[in-house]
């Protein structure tokens, strides 16, 4: 997205927001849609950057801040501009407003006098580091790719020792959009069921360097159906493009015998499934098909019970006949968890004992959703599938 200087100037002077290359838009005719902010108490902001602190809630007027501010603090460790002071943003979440789209984000951080332990997720909860850790007097400097929907980027910090000195955000139309469409099991559960409720789409983007933005619109129970019915597949199709891709994974709920969502495995599945396909091509852009992950059911041999019978043959099959990259993730998570058998299972699945987790005191023997963990496997399998088939464009910008 480009915009004038006339634009440029107003709205800096109408929101005080610094639009990073303003000073050369006279020469360029245009600028860039983006934002630098410098966090800490320093008075000043570094040049071109607009001044962060601790008690900067966010404000829908303002249109920035942080969400819980009591637990943010500040420090200044030196002069030395963006990397002398910064903030410690303890379990807390700040927010910017800015339209839908995918942007390009940079996060600077460090500490010149201790150890950090940084966890980051963006919006839908999607982890982009995971405890990532610098030494004592280490700065860095992380690049990642986000699809925004519902106007606010989102960056939720947490580790035990969680640093941000810099932020920098960026309007992209260059980058690849991997859509995904899909139930819960691929869903970003974000904060409505909370930790550690986890689909594998929300963890997709873990892999990915800041060329992807993966697009998560998969909905917890919901059919190849269900999801077409209820304008999903549409809104995906409003903004698909050439060269982006469209990964679908249905079959846990077109199981189900309910009017909305029931669909039969050798004619209605697959005929709903064509309507992803035919969507996709008729973009340019390449559809994958996946089979659904395995539910945890085992049998007394230790060997997992198919719950999904002819569902995943009806993609396999479906696959072969339109020409489409499959994902066979049924065959890779079912290595997978016998692998780890039934006890070793729930370690990947939804299961706690009472007062494990803070979202389900009661205990939880959850065995079709996973906690992080088990998404983030599932999602490295997903990633597997991805350097397997040679989907070149994704391969080439994975972590």
């Amino acid at each position: 997205m480009t915009v004038t200087y006339d634009f440029c100037k107003r709205f800096y002077s109408e929101t005080g927001l610094y639009l990073w290359n303003y000073e050369g838009v006279k020469k360029k005719g245009e600028c860039s849609m983006a934002w630098r902010f410098d966090f800490g108490p320093l008075g000043d902001p570094a040049e071109g950057y607009t001044k962060v602190s601790s008690a900067d809630s966010y404000d829908p007027g303002k249109g920035y801040g942080f969400v819980g501010p009591s637990r943010v603090t500040e420090h200044v460790r030196s002069a030395e501009p963006l990397t002398g002071d910064f903030v410690i943003p303890f379990d807390t979440a700040f927010l910017f407003d800015v339209e839908d789209g995918n942007y390009i984000v940079s996060v600077t951080f460090g500490d010149e006098v201790a150890p950090a332990c940084t966890t980051l997720k963006t919006n839908g909860e999607r982890l982009i580091l995971h405890n990532y850790r610098t030494v004592a007097g280490q700065v860095a400097r992380e690049l990642f790719g986000v699809n925004v929907r519902g106007g606010k980027l989102k960056l939720r910090f947490g580790g035990v020792a969680p640093r941000i000195n810099a932020l920098e955000i960026t309007r992209s139309n260059e980058q690849i959009t991997l859509y995904l469409a899909g139930d819960s099991t691929v869903t970003d559960v974000g904060d409505e069921k909370g930790f550690p409720f986890s689909g594998w789409g929300q963890m997709l983007q873990f892999y990915f360097k800041h060329d992807v933005a993966v697009a998560n619109h998969a909905v917890g129970g919901r059919s190849s159906k269900s999801f077409i019915q209820e304008g999903r597949l549409d809104a995906i199709m409003k903004d698909i493009r050439e060269g982006d891709y469209l990964f679908i994974q249905f079959g846990h709920n077109d199981q189900k015998w309910d009017e909305a969502r029931h669909t039969d495995p050798a004619t209605t599945y697959r005929e709903h499934l064509r309507q992803y396909i035919d969507g996709a091509r008729s973009k340019k852009a390449v559809p994958v098909l996946i089979t659904s992950m395995h539910r945890r059911y085992f049998e007394e041999s230790g060997k997992l019970t198919d719950t999904h019978g002819p569902y995943l043959e009806a993609v396999r099959e479906l696959a072969e006949e339109e020409g489409v990259p499959l994902i066979d993730l049924a065959v890779k998570s079912k290595t997978l968890f016998e692998e780890l058998g039934p006890e070793g299972t729930k370690q990947l699945f939804l299961w706690g004992a009472p007062g494990e987790w803070m979202g389900n005191p009661g205990g939880c023997a959850d065995n079709t959703h996973f906690q992080e963990r088990g998404s983030l496997r599932i999602a490295e399998l997903v990633v597997q599938g991805i350097r397997e088939l040679g989907l070149q464009k994704l391969v080439m910008f994975l972590r």
